[in-house]
Formats: C-alpha cells, structure tokens, sequence
C-alpha cells in the first residue's frame, strides 16, 4: 500500500497508525518510510527527475519483494511522479503482487500550516528550493485505490479507512 501525497501531509502518522491495528490481528507489517529510506536507501540521490523517480523505483522495488513474500508493506513515499508510481504497480502487477494505491489529499495550505519538518517555512525563507507541491511538481493520483482527507479527520479515522480497503481487497 503506497501512500503518497505533499509533505507534511500525515502519511508516515497514518501508516504507522495503520500498523498499530494490523500488528494485533497477526499481521506481518513493513513500513518504508521515506526519510528512511532517503537516509539509508537512497541516500546516494539527490532531488531533480531521474534521482526521484530512481528513490520510488528502489523503495518500489523492495515493497515488492517483501510484499510478495507475505508481508503487507506500507510506503509512506511522497512520489511526486505519476509514471514512477505507475512503473512500481507494473512491478506488482507482473509478479501477481497485490498494489494499493492511497493519495493522502491534504491541501498544500495546510501541509504548510503543519510544517512538520519545517520544509515549507525554510522555502517560504528561500533556504530551500525543489520542495514538493511548491516550486516542484506534485502529480496527484488520477484514479487512486483511496482518496483519504486526512486533512478532515485524526490519523485514526484516515487508518479505519485504509483498514476497510484492505479488508474488501481481501488483505487484511
């Protein structure tokens, strides 16, 4: 299940959220966060076209194997390019891999307003060029698997709904 959306958007509180119910049920869970994998992973890519979509291709990479060994995996990724989020699903399609897809939509505004990391505030400063969704592109999801408004509800609500799509595709 790939969760991808602006930064500061609550992927990582979801999907750790999302772990803490499935973990009980005898669930094997992996998350893949994205500053984990930028600090370890990836760490040797930088930030323009190419080195992005080859961070979600490796992150995409690894979701897979694990995936298809029987652990469901949680990819807090922001993802910013449409064909890279595609090319993993491909990935998953052509090894029988099951792939969700989930546009955490919160708005620019108020990922701003959360300002997590402080990214949003350093750019504002120009103390940081190529952020996401600001002076980088961000392709929301055409036709996600789920639209979550994480915006509108607690982490607890928008994992209840990660939980429901998982139980209807019959993976939880």
């Amino acid at each position: 299940m790939w969760l991808t959306g602006l930064p500061s958007a609550g992927k990582s509180t979801i999907a750790r959220e999302l772990a803490r119910l499935l973990t009980p049920r005898g669930r094997r869970v992996e998350i893949l966060d994205g500053d984990e994998n930028r600090a370890l992973l990836t760490a040797d890519l930088g930030f323009g076209r190419e080195d992005r979509f080859a961070n979600v291709q490796r992150v995409g990479l690894v979701a897979e194997v694990l995936a298809r060994n029987g652990i469901l995996v949680l990819v807090p990724v922001i993802a910013p390019y449409a064909d890279a989020r595609e090319a993993v699903r491909k990935r998953h399609e052509q090894s029988g891999t099951p792939y969700l897809e989930v546009h955490v939509a919160t708005p620019v505004q108020v990922c701003a307003e959360r300002d997590v990391k402080g990214l949003y505030a350093r750019q504002a400063a120009g103390d940081l060029t190529g952020l996401t969704g600001v002076d980088a592109p961000y392709e929301a999801p055409g036709a996600p698997d789920l639209a979550v408004p994480a915006h509108r509800q607690r982490p607890e609500e928008s994992a209840a709904l990660l939980l429901g799509l998982l139980k209807e595709r019959g993976l939880a």
